[in-house]
């Protein structure tokens, strides 16, 4: 049975755009390589940590939302242990609650870039 997961991993800041991509695609084919349904995908960019890691005060996020079987998200975990580029990197099971949290947060981001443009315009057009 495929239990619903997001994983956010933080990244060295000291790796090029091109650098981040690759890492996140290497994490993306190994759990699509182990029977993940990737559900949705961000990378949040450069931010600013709470407290420095490896004496790093920033860092570049990563969230994969996906299903998998259990077993896999041991591997996964070795995985992100594993690569030197990963500084912090967390793992959480969602349970139904979680999953629709995610499913309305996503759709209310999504209305708001689409709602976004038309707004200012109805707005300048008012003034």
């Amino acid at each position: 049975m495929q239990n619903h997961y997001e994983t956010v991993f933080i990244l060295t800041p000291v790796l090029s755009e091109d650098q981040v991509k690759e890492t996140a695609q290497k994490f993306k084919d190994f759990l699509v390589s182990k029977g993940a349904e990737l559900v949705h995908e961000d990378n949040w960019g450069l931010r600013k940590l709470a407290y420095k890691i490896k004496n790093k005060s920033t860092g570049f996020y990563q969230l994969f939302e996906y299903k998998v079987d259990t077993q896999v998200i041991t591997e996964f975990e070795v995985q992100l242990r594993r690569d030197e580029r990963v500084m912090r990197f967390l793992t959480v099971s969602l349970d139904n609650f979680g999953v629709e949290f995610n499913d309305r947060h996503r759709a209310k981001m999504k209305d708001q870039q689409v709602q976004g443009p038309k707004q200012i315009k109805e707005e300048e057009t008012n003034n």
